[in-house]
């Protein structure tokens, strides 16, 4: 019995085991109420912005309209314009976020994000491709913009997809090819960048007045132009993703620490990385077809994240997709209230609202 008892020697230790435990404890609550706390700020941004407009409606007539009890013209503004618009923006800025996260943390560049890598510029390349060479810009095609005519918008966001993709593909090729390394492969995006902001150049300078008009007001970026069935499409997208980067959570934890570490436990971080920029490319891709262009979100969420949250993907992931929700409401409402009754373009706002925190960002790292 005397054995089995503790001694004066053994307390400090398991004073320490305590301290440790209610220290670990106090970490994870702390995470999970950060992440409570950015659901309800999400939540409340995205009933705001349905309530805001040219028909201003109130949280009532929010609730009854979702519920099928409301009027027509209320029911209608709700369900047919401003829901696509909200809901889209959430499911754009959890795919982006977490695109971005998940390149930064396989790539091990702070930088890495769909911009960066040149995927949001092949896009614009494939979409002036269909706009411009596949007959677009036609008075036989669908208006938009205000008198603006483009080509189909399904040729033109399958034509975006194959070019952020094009752009993933030809990355990860010479990556594998010349066996680069992380920080070479975001050299490699910004010369792609360049590459294929060129060949959009010269797209559009043998194109009429009209189709150079319809490949800009394109990759000004535009939420509303999604519908019911293309929203499905990229929050089906985005879940698969998402329940890849989620699978993987500790494999990037591994990573975060040391290759060598991830080599070590047995983590094949190559394909880990193959994986992982292939199903980022898939998610931001699909945004940016069929939203356009859209900056700053992928590069700026997780890093407010990891200045709150550090670097557990486990927390890391979910708080980046929420935060990049957040962000995008935030920057669609600033489009629709800063120049009444005109609608700015969502990738200018995105890059005013990003910038100045990704500097801000910075510096602040620099003092450290």
């Amino acid at each position: 019995m005397e054995e089995e008892r503790l001694t004066t020697k053994d307390l400090p230790d398991v004073t320490a085991t305590q301290t440790m435990q209610g220290a670990y404890q106090g970490y994870i609550r702390h995470k999970l109420l950060v992440m409570v706390v950015l659901t309800v700020v999400v939540l409340t941004i995205a009933t705001w912005s349905i309530s805001i407009g040219s028909i201003s409606l109130s949280p009532v007539q929010i609730v009854t309209a979702l519920l099928g009890q409301a009027d027509a013209r209320t029911a209608s503004v709700v369900w047919n314009m401003r829901l696509p618009r909200i809901l889209t923006a959430i499911v754009a800025g959890i795919a982006l976020a977490l695109a971005g996260c998940a390149y930064q943390s396989t790539l091990r560049n702070p930088l890495a994000s769909a911009s960066t890598l040149g995927i949001s510029q092949g896009a614009a390349f494939g979409a002036s491709i269909a706009i411009i060479v596949l007959s677009g810009g036609g008075p036989s095609n669908t208006v938009a913009y205000e008198g603006v005519t483009t080509s189909d918008p399904v040729t033109t966001a399958i034509c975006a997809f194959g070019g952020a993709v094009l752009s993933t593909l030809i990355i990860l090729g010479l990556s594998r090819f010349r066996e680069m390394t992380p920080e070479s492969i975001v050299l490699l995006g910004v010369a792609l960048s360049a590459l294929f902001t060129a060949g959009t150049t010269l797209v559009q300078y043998f194109a009429d007045d009209s189709q150079v008009a319809a490949v800009v007001f394109w990759t000004f970026g535009d939420l509303s132009r999604v519908n019911y069935q293309q929203l499905a499409i990229m929050a089906s997208v985005t879940a698969i993703s998402a329940v890849f980067f989620f699978a993987n959570r500790w494999n990037y934890n591994a990573m975060e620490a040391s290759e060598g570490l991830a080599h070590g436990l047995g983590i094949p971080a190559n394909r880990l990385r193959l994986l992982s920029m292939l199903f980022a490319s898939a998610a931001a891709a699909t945004v940016i077809a069929f939203c356009g262009t859209i900056n700053f979100v992928g590069l700026v969420a997780p890093h407010i994240m990891r200045r709150l949250l550090g670097s557990d993907y486990r927390y890391l992931l979910p708080a980046s997709a929420l935060a990049g929700a957040g962000l995008l409401l935030v920057s669609d409402i600033l489009c629709h209230v800063i120049v009444q009754p005109l609608i700015l373009p969502i990738s200018a706002i995105t890059s005013l609202v990003g910038a100045p925190i990704f500097i801000h960002l910075l510096f602040k790292g620099v003092r450290r």
